[in-house]
């Protein structure tokens, strides 16, 4: 065994002075100075705080308000039939695409993280976010253009719109009331997750058929902001889709991982997944790419709204209301990105040949259908008949009836339209 040398007249080596470490420099976290006793930011919206609902009920022995109103949207029959409505695809064209209801489950996973991440409260974002939604018509945007189209005359038509009014008129599950009977604070996450609602002109826009019906059941406070939890809700959407998208157009081979080096950002998130997984497959290099795109979208925005906020300095939930900016928001180099990102989905894949076919077809799909119900009303179900024979009071019968038919046609399915048209117009149904 080796032994240390004895060293008996070397005198021990002078040990140098120490150093002090430079104190670390204290960085005030925006929301930390923003924070209640209940661990969330005196700007996030609470449930003991509503301002109701239109009819009142008693509250519930186990959830709070929030937590009931995201489960009336995922117990109401709009919200399952999401199921079969498209995102981009129909729904018959692969199993694996984005539906409705894929979609509004993804936008929910964003809106929850941010809230989470924000203070916020965690259910009111999750309102939003499910709900935004079941308004939509079978074959998506462009299911609405054609039904929008053959609504001219009769007030239009707006997928936000009608998603008001699926929740506040046309789900039927309870005995005192129609509708859902949301909180206020959940109704104007729906309206005006996207900004204040202004009128641009004296002219009502179509976005009011529903909203000039409330007005006198309740104030909405159009012309202000949202809650944050819809804020979040609202750009939780453009993060979700943006990312999906890509995923599904890739999946779908309509453009390719070399297509997508067109944007240039995230070709180099790309090659650096390369050049950690040098071997790495297609299908894992889509998932780790879109992952990080994600991310990238998800950390400047919370960046970019703890900066609004240390600004603004909310100290209740109406500070973020009346504030004169929206406060959830991006970055001014992620909107160029973004912008980049968008420009090249519309080039490659909502303007796509295949794609343009499918939406020639379902948009002539929508215009048959809403034509043979306003001149044939009998080809409608019983009870959109009945709706259609009772009138309210101050609707002219022949826009009563279009709406009636609006609402058919928009709480169809990809699949129920597409064998009501068959059924209508395929003669050879006759024979069988």
């Amino acid at each position: 065994m080796a032994t240390r040398a004895k060293s008996s007249s070397a005198k021990p080596a002078k040990k140098p002075a120490k150093v002090a470490a430079p104190a670390p420099v204290k960085r005030a976290e925006p929301l930390s100075e923003m924070l209640a006793a209940d661990g969330l930011a005196r700007f996030a919206s609470r449930p003991e705080q509503s301002r109701g609902r239109m009819y009142a009920e008693p509250p519930s022995k186990t959830r709070g308000d929030f937590e009931r109103d995201r489960d009336r949207i995922i117990h109401s029959q709009a919200f399952r039939r999401l199921k079969f409505k498209t995102q981009v695809f129909v729904y018959h064209e692969g199993d694996h695409f984005r539906t409705r209801l894929s979609h509004s489950i993804e936008v929910a996973q964003v809106a929850r993280s941010l809230s989470r991440l924000l203070k916020c409260d965690q259910d009111l974002a999750e309102v939003a976010a499910l709900a935004h939604d079941v308004g939509h018509t079978p074959f998506a945007h462009v299911g609405e253009d054609a039904l929008a189209e053959c609504m001219k005359p009769y007030g239009g038509f707006d997928h936000n719109d009608q998603t008001l009014r699926v929740v506040t008129k046309l789900e039927k599950k309870y005995p005192d009331f129609d509708g859902l009977n949301l909180t206020w604070e959940s109704l104007e996450g729906l309206v005006k997750h996207n900004g204040p609602v202004v009128r641009k002109s004296q002219k009502k826009s179509h976005f009011e058929v529903t909203l000039d019906e409330l007005r006198h059941k309740i104030d909405l406070k159009l012309d202000t902001y949202a809650s944050l939890e819809a804020q979040i809700a609202g750009i939780a959407d453009d993060i979700a889709y943006n990312s999906h998208d890509l995923d599904d157009g890739l999946s779908a081979g309509m453009f390719s991982l070399k297509d997508l080096e067109q944007v240039d950002w995230v070709a180099a998130i790309m090659h650096e997944k390369r050049k950690t997984w040098p071997n790495i497959d297609n299908y894992r290099l889509t998932q780790e790419t879109i992952r990080d795109v994600m991310g990238v979208y998800v950390i400047d925005v919370l960046g970019e709204t703890k900066k609004r906020l240390a600004v603004l300095k909310p100290q209740t939930a109406d500070d973020i209301r009346h504030a004169k900016q929206q406060t959830v928001a991006m970055s001014e180099d992620l909107r160029k990105k973004d912008r980049q990102l968008r420009d090249f989905l519309w080039a490659h894949f909502y303007r796509h040949h295949q794609v343009s076919r499918v939406r020639r077809k379902v948009f002539q799909c929508v215009q048959d259908l809403f034509a043979v119900f306003m001149e044939h009303r009998r080809c409608l179900p019983p009870e959109w008949q009945a709706q259609i024979e009772n009138t309210p009071k101050g609707w002219k019968a022949k826009d009563w009836h279009a709406r009636s038919v609006a609402d058919y046609i928009a709480s169809m399915t990809d699949r129920l339209a597409l064998l009501e048209h068959k059924e209508l117009f395929d003669t050879y149904q006759m024979m069988r």
